[in-house]
């Protein structure tokens, strides 16, 4: 499984979070804690908003602790919103492609997670994503494939109700199809002005997520950045997230059959 992190607040250098902490993202690429897999060398990326509307974006396929263009990137780029996300494939080629974030307009994704068995409902899962937005699909994986039902099912306008939407549907051709294996997603999801996270598992297998919230800054993980436990609060099983950068974010459960109980495991 893969490790990502996202940050909303005021403007700050990206090695702040991503190569700094002493269990930065960066580590975690090369020992993770709280996952399946201790290693995520299948790729990497970075995004952020700037002075554009649309987020800039840098995706290679190579170990994210080899690249020094990485390492020069953060240590130069200022933003306020921005995503990182280090990737273990779970079947799909290593391909820049398929590396996270995925953008489409001002929007961007990440995740963690699986649509369990994928190869037999992929075909249907395609189906949720209309015409206009199918033609952004360049990779293979359900990530990219879930991001873009998302936005088919408008996000724009309702994000809550958007991601509820396409849970619910992937669940019932998960069913459908006789697939045993969970759905589990840990995302983030971003619109340029406010940071939407998710958490569920249709199982009680939930992939990790916390967040710190630190004067109006906001940094969700997969996993705690440093040791500073008391910081770090796990995000509710089965919750969606959102976070404006003013007001504390905000809670909504997920009603989604199964739901998955609170409870924290390994993802």
């Amino acid at each position: 499984m893969c490790r990502w992190l996202a940050y909303r607040g005021e403007s700050i250098f990206l090695d702040d979070l991503i190569s700094r902490p002493d269990h930065s993202l960066i580590a975690q690429a090369r020992r993770c804690t709280e996952a399946k897999v201790d290693t995520n060398g299948d790729g990497f990326g970075i995004g952020w908003y700037g002075e554009r509307e649309v987020p800039g974006l840098y995706r290679d396929t190579q170990p994210a602790w080899g690249d020094d263009n990485l390492m020069r990137l953060v240590h130069q780029i200022r933003s306020g919103l921005f995503f990182a996300h280090v990737r273990a494939s779970t079947g799909t080629a290593t391909s820049r492609a398929n590396c996270h974030p995925f953008a489409v307009g001002k929007y961007m994704f990440m995740h963690n997670g699986q649509i369990g068995g994928y190869d037999k409902v992929r075909r249907r899962v395609e189906n949720l994503i209309n015409d206009h937005y199918y033609q952004f699909r360049q990779g293979t994986t359900d990530s990219e494939a879930l991001f873009l039902a998302i936005l088919s099912h408008g996000f724009e306008v309702d994000p809550y109700g958007a991601v509820q939407q396409v849970l619910k549907k992937v669940r019932a051709l998960m069913t459908e199809a006789g697939v045993t294996c969970a759905l589990r997603v840990t995302a983030a999801i971003s619109d340029g002005e406010r940071l939407y996270a998710i958490r569920y598992s249709s199982d009680s297998i939930v992939p990790s997520l916390y967040y710190r919230l630190c004067s109006n800054n906001l940094t969700v993980v997969s996993e705690p950045l440093d040791e500073t436990a008391t910081e770090w609060h796990a995000v509710p099983s089965g919750h969606f997230l959102a976070f404006g950068g003013i007001a504390a974010p905000s809670f909504m459960p997920l009603d989604i059959a199964p739901a998955a109980p609170e409870v924290l495991t390994l993802a």
